[in-house]
C-alpha cells in the first residue's frame, strides 16, 4: 500500500496542475470578454477590453478642466482711516482756560470803555474851548465895533467943533465960503479915521491931500508937524482914502487940488 501511494502522489500532482491552469484559462478567456466600466472624474467614457487578458490596463485620461471667463478684476475699497479722537482735556484746565478767555474779554471790555471814557472826555473838553474861543470872538467884535462908534462919535463932536471954528474964522470973525470948505474936509477926514487904542488924547498933526476935480483922493501924507506914533499916522493917512470923494459940489469956486489943515484929536 505505500508502494501504491507513492506511486498514485505523482498523478494527483499532475491532475492539480492541470485542473489550476483549465481554471486560470477560462478566467482569462471570461475576463476579455467582459466590459469594465472605468468611473473617473469628467465626462463618463466606455471602454472595452479586447485581447488578451494580459493586456495592460488603459491609461486613466484627466478630463481637461473647461476654461472659466477671467472674473472682473474687484476694486478693493481702501479702507478709512480712523478717526483719531481728540484726547480729552483735563476738566479742571478746561475750566482754567475757559476763566482765562472770561478774564480776557472783561480786561478788552473795560479797555474799550475806558479809551471810550477818555475819547468823550478830550471831544467834550474841545467843544468847551472852541465854545470859549467863539464867545471871546464875539465879545471882542462887539468890543470893537463898540470902540468905533465911539471914535465916530468923538470924531463927529471934533468934526463939529473945527467946522464951528472954521466958519467963524478967527477969533470966530471968519465967514468965507473957503473956511468952511475946510471945515467939510476936516469933517470928512475926521468921520472915516479909525482911531487905534494906542492913541493917547492931544493929538495934532498935519495932514496934506492932494485931489482932483471932483474931490478924490489921490495921495495924503502926515507931514510935521505931527506928535502920533506910527500907526496912529497910518491909519489919518488911510481916513482921507476913505473919505473920498472930498466935499466938492457947492465948493467949486475954491476948490484947491493940493490941500492941508490940522488934524487934532483930543480925547
Amino acid at each position: 500500500m505505500a508502494g501504491d501511494d507513492n506511486t498514485l502522489r505523482p498523478w494527483f500532482y499532475s491532475l492539480a496542475v492541470h485542473l489550476a491552469v483549465l481554471a486560470i484559462v477560462s478566467v482569462s478567456l471570461w475576463w476579455t470578454h467582459s466590459t469594465v466600466v472605468v468611473s473617473i472624474p469628467g465626462p463618463i467614457i466606455e471602454a472595452t477590453l479586447v485581447g488578451p487578458a494580459q493586456a495592460p490596463a488603459p491609461k486613466k485620461v484627466k478630463p481637461q478642466p473647461k476654461k472659466q471667463p477671467p472674473k472682473p478684476e474687484e476694486i478693493t475699497p481702501k479702507p478709512e482711516e480712523p478717526v483719531q479722537e481728540k484726547p480729552k482735556e483735563d476738566k479742571k484746565d478746561q475750566e482754567k482756560i475757559t476763566d482765562q478767555i472770561t478774564q480776557q474779554k472783561a480786561d478788552e471790555n473795560a479797555r474799550l470803555q475806558e479809551e471810550l471814557r477818555k475819547r468823550e472826555q478830550i471831544e467834550l473838553a474841545e467843544k468847551q474851548a472852541a465854545e470859549a474861543e467863539k464867545k471871546k470872538k464875539l465879545e471882542e467884535e462887539k468890543a470893537k465895533k463898540a470902540r468905533e462908534l465911539a471914535a465916530k462919535a468923538e470924531a463927529e463932536h471934533m468934526a463939529a467943533m473945527i467946522a464951528e471954528e472954521a466958519r467963524t474964522g478967527q477969533e470966530g470973525t471968519d465967514s468965507s465960503l473957503e473956511a468952511e470948505y475946510y471945515a467939510a474936509i476936516q469933517s470928512a477926514v475926521t468921520n472915516a479915521w479909525l482911531r487905534p487904542e494906542t492913541t493917547p488924547p492931544g493929538v495934532k498933526c498935519t495932514l496934506e491931500i492932494t485931489q482932483i476935480i471932483g474931490g478924490d483922493v489921490i495921495q495924503a501924507t502926515v507931514v510935521s508937524p505931527c506928535n502920533a506914533d506910527a500907526a496912529t499916522r497910518t491909519t489919518l493917512e488911510q481916513a482921507s482914502g476913505r473919505a473920498s470923494p472930498l466935499p466938492y459940489k457947492g465948493y467949486e469956486s475954491v476948490f484947491k487940488r493940493k490941500i492941508r489943515f490940522e488934524f487934532r484929536y483930543d480925547g
